[in-house]
């Protein structure tokens, strides 16, 4: 009886660490499997071009201030807020980097002549420090580098640029765990600092980190959709100073 009771518990063990095993490459074949769809997206349509209609003319409504939310899938998920005081349209695109919004900016933004832009846009550079680790500083630098050429885009243009601080990520799951890398909080927190120097009278910086994050430097639980992105609870929490924000600007402003 002994030997049969510890050969079941032994086979028990097997099968716990065979599910779990299985349970595993199926997750991290899932997670591949998107890296991998998303790079053969970009690979034909290096910019997300076809996402929005290039260079098109939207008559702006009198007396109303125009806004675009403009960004990667943090700026594309970003609902907009319930005011009728002005007209939001969004302008951003899932998995981009800077460089990628960067170079569309000119495509998807600047015919729409918007008095207000929203910037959000940076965790997906700093994601790729855990793929490339040897390229830390760089990646950081032409992150930086970028956001600011989003800002003097803006400006050139004459809008006012909003830009937020990059969100905090959330604890990531076990998935994800062999693309990630502590040292990318550290580069969003270099980021952000990069990105408060960058206000001026026509620049603002709009400290977005510091009213989603908790004290392990983690995305709160309760603005959290994923380890990524946020949730309706969330965007409520950003549009209510953002509204502040923008109705600043209207006082003070003549576009």
């Amino acid at each position: 009886m002994k030997l049969s009771y510890r050969y079941i518990l032994l086979t028990a063990f097997l099968l716990i660490m065979l599910g779990g095993s299985m349970l595993l490459n199926f997750l991290l074949f899932n997670r591949a499997k998107l890296y991998y769809l998303e790079l053969n997206q970009t690979r034909l349509d290096p910019l997300g071009l076809s996402k929005y209609p290039v260079n098109i003319n939207i008559a702006n409504t009198p007396q109303q201030l125009r806004v675009v939310f403009f960004g990667d899938s943090r700026a594309a998920g970003w609902t907009s807020p319930q005011s009728s005081k002005y007209e939001f349209i969004n302008r951003g695109i899932s998995s981009q980097t800077s460089i990628q919004t960067s170079q569309r900016f000119s495509a998807h933004v600047r015919s729409l002549k918007p008095n207000l832009v929203v910037i959000q846009v940076g965790i997906n550079d700093l994601k790729t420090i855990a793929l490339f680790p040897d390229r830390q500083q760089q990646i950081v630098t032409n992150c930086q580098a970028n956001i600011k050429q989003i800002v003097a885009e803006s400006q050139k243009i004459g809008a006012v640029a909003i830009v937020t601080t990059i969100f905090p990520a959330g604890d990531v799951p076990l998935d994800r765990k062999p693309f990630w890398s502590d040292e990318i909080g550290r580069a969003v927190r270099d980021v952000n600092a990069y990105i408060a120097t960058l206000a001026n009278e026509k620049t603002i910086v709009f400290d977005a980190y510091a009213l989603l994050v908790d004290r392990q430097g983690l995305l709160l639980e309760k603005y959290k959709s994923n380890e990524l992105h946020l949730n309706d609870a969330g965007y409520v929490l950003l549009n209510r100073e953002l509204v502040k924000i923008i109705d600043k600007i209207d006082r003070q402003q003549t576009f």
